[in-house]
């Protein structure tokens, strides 16, 4: 399988819930997977998202 990343970084202020309902968003309508979550100890996540790559334009992502 072929696959194209999307890295994010969330900031500190953003709560878990906060952060689960936007990647839920993204995965509902743009396709996207969690491949990879990295909490550092000032609060800041590191996601890496996932989707399998197609020959057919699909959405980016919304911020």
């Amino acid at each position: 399988m072929d696959y194209e990343y999307a890295p994010l970084r969330l900031p500190p202020n953003v709560d878990r819930l906060t952060a689960a309902t936007q990647l839920a968003i993204q995965a509902e309508f743009s396709g996207w997977e969690l491949a990879r979550v990295r909490l550092f100890r000032d609060g800041t996540r590191q996601v890496m998202l996932r989707r399998r790559r197609v020959n057919q334009p699909q959405p980016g992502l919304s911020y």
